[in-house]
């Protein structure tokens, strides 16, 4: 039969099984609970540790200094701190869930340690109400608080990630509550942290952000002196006045436990232990009490603390950190006194194959169709084990079952062992973090891993993340940046070889990030030795700028060709060296140059004109000059005479001279002289006609314009200043003279010497103009009969047409004008006609 012994341990609560294994001797020394305030964390978590200073204690050898001090759960010291603190005497602590330690004094300031005893800074404050007010007490929960000052109004920081104060609506009520909990914001409706205050005679008032609400108004029969909430947020326990434990829903609109208790005084500590059972504590009693059945003793000689967890409650003494909880059913299955069930019968079988006894076969043979179920019992009860040697025992019975089952789960023992082997790690009184299998699988073991690296238990994290072949970088990272901090006296040279011996065996680490950790502690040499080693240029650049490198920033950021990576490098030298310093700089890197000039030709012009002229680039600058003409010339105000005119035309003089210094560039040099000069005329046309019509537009619009406004002689003068051709001259002139329709002036201007562009262009702008009467006066005029005979089918005069293409002796222009008039049927046969002949004349 399954070990007897086992069994004596436990405890019998009605139908449930309770044991309480001592998890460690307190490995620290003059340590008495009652003369301090104590913070214990969950999940095997440090514990801290003050002197009271609301108690009057006899001060032994000790000094009159306080001192905070932080132990493992083992009670090995990991930190201690002087407390000097102002702001009045200390309230509360507590843990966060990333391992905080949050003190929260008098006058509201919050003040936060590492796990090291190191400050965080910068201290939070509850607010000015809070202090004028004075912080009379304090509930934590997770990452957050409520605190309740001495006028009775409540105050939530609701994470202290982002710890902002918040206050909650007035309770109402003129004498602090008899007692205080809070449910959790992710149990509530509102999403918002409720507090429940047991108030007057059989009142609770629920408080939030938005109001206040009475609740077992109904169901009280008296006010409550202590409460908790279980830790889904569902239930709530209560002592009441007249010594009753109260366990209804956080609502208060059902009672699930009603019993009465042994004293009528209310307890020191109220807790849950798990979901099944409530521990009340007195002066040296624990008192656990279920639904049903006797309540179960523990008698104390000592002070203790109760440190909830999600499968029981860890039970601090002076001497002893111990763990109580309700037994596992698999482990009840196996070593409840007399059991026969299957997994109960494999283990004796274990027994009794190690005695070589036939008893063994027998036991296999009465439980062949349940052998799964027994060996998965024996499988989950050595993972809720602690004891090393019956963790063993229970696998090895699991294995020697399995062994004659075909269908059970083969890699469930091998995952198992990997689990217990982390635990029986962290276990160690060396490491102190005591974790059930359910913590271990709430907790996770990423989170485990950060906080033993954070504990400075690196290998120990190292070795565990390899096991369970979890990604070594976060393990290595924190390392290395720890070790450069604690590392002040090791030259920058060995210390690099000591960081790169251990870098190196996780592939992909950002040296980038130790390096700026080094940095950041001053070892800007051994910063730089180590982003060498860089591969990423991403990571590598910014840093290298960080710590001064800028010209080997730039040349990581130009040989990677990553264009942000160079314009991150090229700002910051910008605005950190004299611009000639700069230029020589940039003008050392293609990729940074063209980078430098593209984005200065868009946001800094004068800069970049510096640039070039530094560099020689005069024909550069001229163009820059050119384009700053043109972006003056879009001002809406540059028009009608406007004074803009004059620094423009002086800016494309500028660019002009430049142009002539260099040979290649006559032909920029000529266009814009020649610019400058149109500009000069057209801004003198625009004040003396009072239009803004002439500024920016061609040669050949300026002259047309001068002309439709009837201003022959400055037309003249354009044309003379630019050498405009006649044949250019002549076609502006008779379209200008047509637009106006001044057709007197266009006959005097065709007959002032024969137009070297002949007569069809007068025709064209008549007829443009829809003056046919005109046109026809110079029809005539036209050499060519072919042209002429075009003209004249162009204003629908039919026999003139034919009879000039008569003249002209062409079929094909015939033809087309016979098309020309095809409605006109007289035309058509006219046309045919004439066609008819010139092809009979042809054949002879």
């Amino acid at each position: 039969m399954a070990n007897v012994s086992v069994a004596a341990e436990w405890q019998l609560l009605y139908n449930r099984y309770y044991r309480k294994p001592e998890l460690y001797p307190m490995r620290w020394k003059h340590i008495d609970l009652a003369r301090n305030k104590v913070a214990a964390s969950p999940f095997g978590g440090p514990i801290a540790v003050i002197r009271d200073d609301s108690k009057i204690v006899q001060l032994h050898a000790e000094s009159a200094l306080r001192k905070l001090r932080l132990f493992s759960s083992s009670g090995n010291l990991l930190a201690d701190t002087v407390w000097r603190h102002p702001g009045g005497r200390l309230i509360a602590m507590s843990w966060t869930d990333g391992q905080t330690l949050v003190c929260v004094v008098q006058d509201g300031t919050v003040y936060r340690y590492d796990i090291h005893a190191n400050l965080i800074e910068p201290n939070v404050s509850l607010g000015k109400e809070c202090f004028e007010q004075n912080v009379a007490d304090c509930v934590f929960w997770g990452n957050g608080l409520v605190c309740i000052t001495e006028q009775n109004q409540l105050f939530c920081i609701a994470d202290f990630r982002n710890p902002n104060s918040v206050k909650l609506a007035d309770p109402g009520i003129e004498d602090p509550p008899h007692c205080m909990a809070v449910i959790e914001p992710q149990y509530t409706l509102s999403g918002n942290v409720e507090v429940l205050l047991g108030v007057g005679d059989a009142v609770v008032l629920a408080v939030e952000e938005d109001g206040v609400q009475q609740l077992g108004v109904e169901l009280l029969r008296g006010p409550l002196q202590k409460m908790v909430v279980s830790r889904d947020g569902k239930w709530l326990a209560s002592f009441t006045h007249d010594g009753r434990l109260l366990v209804t829903t956080s609502d208060l609109t059902e009672v699930i436990i009603e019993r009465e208790c042994e004293s009528a005084l209310p307890p020191e500590q109220l807790s849950w232990c798990g979901m099944d059972a409530v521990l009340l504590y007195w002066d040296d009693m624990l008192l656990m009490m279920g639904p049903d059945g006797d309540p179960v003793h523990y008698l104390y000689d000592e002070p203790i603390i109760l440190i909830p967890e999600c499968d029981g409650v860890r039970i601090l003494s002076n001497t002893s950190m111990e763990f109580l909880q309700r037994v596992p059913d698999s482990t009840v299955s196996i070593f409840t006194i007399g059991s026969t069930s299957p997994a109960a019968l494999l283990y004796d079988a274990l027994d009794h194959f190690d005695r070589r006894s036939s008893k063994a076969d027998e036991n296999l043979r009465l439980i062949r169709s349940s052998l799964p179920e027994a060996v998965e019992a024996c499988v989950d009860a050595a993972g809720n084990e602690f004891d090393v040697l019956r963790q063993q025992t229970l696998l090895r019975a699991a294995s020697y079952g399995q062994a004659f089952c075909s269908n059970f789960q083969r890699d469930r023992i091998q995952e198992m062992c990997k689990i217990l082997r982390v635990l029986n790690a962290v276990h160690s009184p060396e490491i102190g973090i005591s974790l059930s299998i359910q913590q271990y699988k709430l907790l996770t073991a990423s989170v485990l891993i950060g906080r033993l690296i954070n504990a400075h238990q690196h290998l120990l994290a190292l070795r565990i993340s390899e096991y369970l072949g979890m990604n070594q970088e976060v393990v290595i990272m924190h390392w290395a940046c720890s070790k450069i901090t604690a590392s002040s006296a090791i030259p920058d040279a060995t210390l690099l070889e000591i960081l790169l011996d251990k870098l190196k065996l996780c592939k992909g680490i950002s040296y980038a990030a130790v390096a700026a950790h080094a940095d950041k502690n001053g070892r800007r040499k051994l910063a730089a030795l180590l982003v060498e080693h860089e591969p990423r240029s991403s990571k590598q650049v910014p840093l290298l700028v960080s710590i001064g490198e800028e010209d080997i920033a730039l040349m990581k950021a130009t040989e990677c060709g990553d264009t942000d990576l160079v314009y991150l490098v090229l700002f910051h030298i910008w605005q950190k060296r004299q611009p000639l310093e700069f230029f020589g700089t940039v003008q050392a890197r293609l990729l940074a140059r063209d980078l430098f000039i593209t984005y200065s030709r868009y946001y800094k012009h004068e800069f970049l004109k510096d640039f070039f002229l530094s560099t020689g680039q005069l024909q550069d600058v001229a163009f820059l000059l050119w384009k700053e003409s043109w972006e003056l010339g879009k001002n809406p105000m540059a028009s009608k005479g406007s004074p803009l005119h004059g620094p423009r035309i002086k800016l494309i003089e500028k660019a002009q001279n430049l142009f002539a210094e260099t040979k290649e560039h006559t032909f920029e040099s000529k266009a814009a002289e020649e610019h400058a000069k149109l500009l000069r005329i057209q801004h003198e046309l625009e004040v003396t006609t009072k239009q803004a019509i002439f500024v920016d537009s061609s040669i050949s619009d300026t002259i047309r314009t001068c002309i439709v406004l009837g201003n022959h002689r400055a037309a003249m003068r354009v044309k003379t200043e630019f050498k405009v051709s006649e044949k250019r001259w002549y076609w502006l002139k008779v379209f200008a003279l047509a637009t106006i329709k001044d057709w007197i002036a266009l006959e005097k201007f065709s007959k002032e010497k024969k137009p070297p562009i002949g007569y069809r262009p007068f025709v064209e702008a008549c007829i443009e103009a829809d003056e046919k009467a005109e046109a026809i006066k110079y029809i005539p005029k036209i050499a060519d009969p072919r042209e002429r005979a075009e003209s004249y089918a162009r204003i629908g005069m039919a026999k003139e047409a034919a009879d000039a293409a008569s003249q002209a002796k062409d079929g094909e222009l015939l033809g087309r004008l016979k098309l020309t008039f095809a409605q006109n049927a007289a035309a058509s046969s006219l046309f045919d006609t004439l066609r008819d002949r010139l092809s009979f004349q042809g054949a002879v």
